[in-house]
């Protein structure tokens, strides 16, 4: 079963309102895209569309944190931060300000839109910043948890969610925390990391893998900060590490695990995403497929490093 985690983001938003009267919404001409109809129709006079004019998205939300308020600003993750980078660095980060990042159709998933709103450097961007939360929902039940999570943290948060509908990973008794990692799947032979859409490839790949190699697969949600102390315990154990990300492999999720192993324990890795390329344009399976980021191919990468 699949579900669009851009909904259930939302209606963690409309929860969220409810239960904090500081929470306000911001958008950039993208209200439909990111699901806000709902929200807008609940607490029309907390939401503030700004039009396309993503610096100043980001600066009147950092505006609105420094009056005491909470807010969530949203736009395609290719725009922001991936235009405003420079604002949300001085206006948001620079003064450590509660605001929400909302970077919506991240990864090769936004298909027919191609290269340009393809959004594949975004982990890189963010987790520089000094003060920012960098956050990947695996699945709509969690990206609804994150939002209330998100809602509570002090600090500036960066979620990044996927255009298409992603497969379910979890079950509704799951509990989201930022900075907590989660375990799939327990194994010996070998770690598999992930971060969002690519934790439900992982689990798959791992189970068609069960035979003749046992995986351990953890979901990692929260990419800034790490969930050190989960992930070295599993390491220490198998010895080996995949990384798997919808995203460049350079400066990604894989870079952040890589940085973590080489000062703490030397580990051998794997890391799969995209490799030095732009998007295209194809429909969401085809891309995968194409990258190499469906559960056959990270089967056969996984083979050819053991």
């Amino acid at each position: 079963m699949s579900a669009s985690m851009r909904e259930a983001f939302a209606c963690g938003l409309i929860k969220a309102a409810k239960q904090n009267k500081d929470v306000v919404v911001l958008a950039a001409d993208l209200r439909n895209s990111l699901q806000l109809n709902e929200f807008v129709e609940n607490s029309p006079r907390r939401f503030i569309e700004v039009g396309i004019a993503e610096q100043n998205l980001v600066t009147v939300a950092s505006g609105m944190a420094a009056m005491g308020k909470i807010p969530f600003a949203g736009s395609y993750a290719v725009f922001s931060p991936g235009r405003n980078w420079e604002q949300i660095r001085t206006t948001i980060c620079l003064n450590n300000l509660p605001v929400k990042i909302i970077g919506s159709h991240a990864g090769v998933n936004v298909g027919p839109d191609g290269a340009t709103h393809q959004m594949l450097e975004d982990i890189a961007l963010m987790r520089v910043l000094p003060n920012m939360v960098v956050i990947a929902p695996g699945d709509a039940i969690e990206a609804e948890q994150v939002a209330l999570a998100m809602a509570d943290d002090p600090r500036p948060n960066y979620v990044r969610l996927p255009r298409s509908d992603s497969p379910i990973i979890f079950d509704k008794s799951h509990k989201f925390e930022i900075g907590k990692a989660y375990i799939l799947r327990p194994g010996r032979d070998v770690t598999l990391l992930g971060t969002g859409t690519m934790s439900a490839q992982l689990l798959s790949a791992a189970e068609k893998l069960a035979k003749k190699i046992d995986c351990e697969v953890i979901h990692i949600p929260t990419i800034k900060p790490l969930d050190v102390k989960t992930i070295l315990k599993s390491v220490k154990k198998t010895g080996l590490v995949v990384t798997a990300e919808e995203h460049q492999i350079a400066g990604g999720f894989g870079s952040t695990i890589a940085e973590l192993l080489a000062d703490t324990i030397p580990t051998p890795i794997l890391r799969i995403g995209i490799d030095d390329e732009f998007g295209q344009s194809g429909t969401p399976d085809e891309l995968l497929d194409y990258y190499g980021l469906t559960a056959e191919h990270i089967v056969r990468q996984i083979k050819g490093f053991l």
